[in-house]
């Protein structure tokens, strides 16, 4: 039995000359929380889609609970794609426990679940609710509980929080929680690096349909320097001098500066340096790298600005 949930093997995907993912490999251990990271149109979409058997991989090899191909398991897998939509005649309870059914849930059974998943996540007074009657964000928290009412090993949401208000965005964070916490291994994709950075175990940055980075959050941040960033009128310039300063970078606005420290220099000696040279400052801010800063870094500023 392998401790993976998902691996792919030097994975490439072309649609005649284009190629959307270029020789990508990744390992999903069982019980985590993994993120699918990259701008719009990096390839995350056609990676879960070859992991999902929706796609064939034009070379590499895919391997899904085990097994080569996601139909073979596809009662224990709880997918959300990107393009969302719902049976808008349908009740919200019988959307989900008909999706339930669909996996092999007694129907009864299914009813009583989805009853459970609407008031446990703040849609209990639409459970009888037709679907195009709801918000658009009602009706994706709704095709969420519909992914995962039948309580799969391996759950794939696609841009799950696309579209929503701060508030579901929330509900939905919850849903992840309560998965991980049941033991489920999820997969999310996302080009909204604070949500990664919240409820990921570990990440796959991917940009043009490459790896750029696999590991942790800690060890993505560790990929970056630290940094002091300062606002002076005076010349930064001295402060190269000091031991463990890298670099000093000008930002946007008159008198803005990083200075990029090496890994163990103290920002301490930044400060007592400023005084001794006579640099005023107007602030001064230890900065530790977010999962943004290595998006930046990684991906460019051109491309995920894109």
């Amino acid at each position: 039995m392998t401790d993976l949930a998902l691996r792919l093997a030097r994975v490439t995907k072309k649609f005649d000359t284009f190629t959307a993912v270029d020789d990508l490999s990744l390992s999903v251990p069982f019980g985590c929380v993994y993120g699918f990271l990259g701008p719009n149109g990096a390839g995350k979409t056609t990676t879960i889609r070859m992991s999902l058997s929706i796609y064939e991989p034009t070379s590499g090899t895919v391997e899904i609970l085990g097994h080569r191909s996601a139909l073979d398991v596809r009662q224990q897998i709880g997918y959300l794609p990107e393009e969302k939509g719902l049976y808008k005649k349908m009740k919200a309870k019988e959307l989900i426990a008909f999706f339930g059914g669909l996996r092999g849930m007694d129907p009864a059974e299914a009813r009583r679940e989805a009853v459970r998943l609407l008031e446990r996540y703040g849609l209990g007074e639409f459970v009888n609710t037709r679907c195009e009657a709801l918000s658009k964000g009602m009706g994706q928290k709704v095709q969420v509980l519909a992914s995962v009412v039948h309580k799969p090993k391996f759950v794939i949401l696609d841009e799950p929080f696309s579209g929503l208000d701060p508030v579901n965005q929330q509900v939905l964070e919850q849903v992840i929680q309560d998965l991980r916490a049941a033991g489920t291994t999820i997969v999310f994709s996302t080009h909204i690096m604070e949500h990664a950075e919240r409820l990921c175990d570990r990440i796959v940055l991917i940009g043009r349909g490459k790896r750029l980075f696999d590991g942790t959050i800690p060890e993505a941040k560790r990929s970056i320097p630290s940094c002091v960033r300062i606002h002076t009128v005076s010349d930064p310039s001295p402060l190269r001098a000091v031991r463990g300063v890298t670099d000093i970078l000008r930002l946007e606005g008159a008198g803005h500066y990083d200075v990029v420290l090496a890994e163990g220099a103290q920002p301490d000696e930044v400060l007592r340096t400023c005084f001794r040279s006579g640099i005023e400052l107007s602030s001064f801010e230890r900065r530790e790298p977010g999962l943004r800063d290595v998006f930046l870094k990684l991906v460019g500023g051109e491309e995920a600005a894109a």
